[in-house]
């Protein structure tokens, strides 16, 4: 059965939020020939004939703990710039149909469900979806507002984590776009290390951690030492008001420290700020300061500026990993997937610089084209 004749499950985690809903219209638009792919790797000729699942394939649906309907949804997202102005009409249908695939996250307050008997209820909704659409297989991507990191001594499991094993219970290969713990935590590394189906990363890499990953290695190259790297990011929407929380906020800064930290041998002087400012919206502008030595121990500055709306750039790149994902378990692939690191802040092993990660990633398609 070739990848044309089945249909491949996209189950998202946060699948009434920016992303998630940009995602959805996004593939329909683009599926219906509405909008080229723009933005989307998968769809560039290192890719064709990888036996990709085509976006005419993918059938939508997943978790959250919001009620608003994906068409209203996707209407405020055109009202404020994110969607093409006319798009939410043009897909209602398909975002109806994805809406009626949501079913109720968690926890919420009040729910006194055990983590396990949380993790039963997840896996089943995704086992339900995956066999009502007689899908050939089904990906769980978490694109849910970032989480906290867990203290030591709690005695639950985050939210991201319940998702990732029910993910894994439910036989599904998994992605975490957030920073949120996922299948990081301690508790589950029994489940991720007798898991058989692939996974990848976290923290998906989108607008200024992107960036640093380009310009670090250039200063490794060009032999010019980084005295500080210092960045203000300011933001609203429900990203915003999240990273709000100074604990939400370590979490979203660690991987961005991480980039440099792994480029340049050790982390610069200097610290990311991330601030909330409801008044952008689903808007973002990431700001630099980079100050370096050159010959004869000049000093040098280098500032940059990243304007754009994170669920614009984030929506592709989930699109690809869900393709990338149902590909490499359809091959037989399992465990992490470090070929995939082009697209995460913090990868699961591979290079850091990402113009190796993509070579990596090109290689891997090359490798899935073999597998056909």
């Amino acid at each position: 059965m070739t990848a044309h004749a089945v249909r491949t499950g996209i189950w998202f985690i946060g699948a009434r939020g920016s992303v998630a809903t940009t995602a959805t219209a996004g593939c329909a638009a683009i599926a219906a020939g509405l909008h080229p792919p723009t933005g989307m790797v998968t769809e560039t000729p290192p890719f064709s004939d990888a036996g990709l699942p085509p976006l005419t394939s993918l059938v939508l649906g997943g978790h959250d703990t919001v009620d608003c309907p994906l068409p209203k949804r996707a209407e405020a997202l055109a009202a404020a710039g994110v969607l093409p102005h006319g798009l939410p009409s043009a897909v209602q249908a398909e975002l109806a149909a994805a809406d009626e695939e949501i079913r109720p996250g968690g926890p919420l307050p009040g729910d006194t469900r055990t983590d396990e008997e949380l993790i039963t209820a997840f896996a089943a909704d995704i086992a339900d979806f995956t066999h009502r659409h007689r899908l050939a297989r089904t990906v769980v991507i978490n694109v849910a507002s970032t989480e906290p990191a867990p203290g030591e001594d709690d005695s639950r499991l985050p939210a991201s984590s319940l998702y990732a094993a029910a993910a894994l219970r439910a036989g599904c290969a998994y992605a975490n776009f957030t920073p949120s713990t996922g299948l990081r935590s301690a508790r589950l590394r029994r489940a991720v290390e007798s898991c058989a189906v692939p996974y990848a990363g976290r923290d998906g890499k989108t607008g200024q951690t992107l960036l640093r990953s380009v310009l670090a290695p250039m200063f490794v190259q060009r032999a010019l030492p980084v005295r500080a790297w210092s960045g203000t990011n300011l933001l609203g929407g429900g990203d915003g008001a999240a990273l709000a929380d100074p604990a939400a906020a370590a979490a979203k800064n660690a991987g961005k420290e991480r980039v440099l930290a792994d480029t340049l041998g050790a982390a610069p002087e200097g610290e990311v700020h991330i601030d909330d400012v409801p008044a952008m919206g689903d808007w973002k502008t990431a700001w630099d300061h980079i100050a370096f030595d050159g010959f004869l121990g000049s000093r040098m500055i280098l500032q940059t500026i990243w304007q754009g709306c994170d669920s614009a750039l984030a929506a592709p790149l989930v699109l690809d990993l869900a393709r990338l994902l149902a590909r490499s378990h359809e091959a037989g692939l399992k465990g992490p997937r470090p070929e995939l690191g082009f697209y995460f802040k913090d990868p699961d092993g591979g290079p850091a610089a990402l113009a190796e990660q993509y070579a990596a990633l090109a290689a891997f398609a090359e490798r899935l084209r073999a597998a056909r």
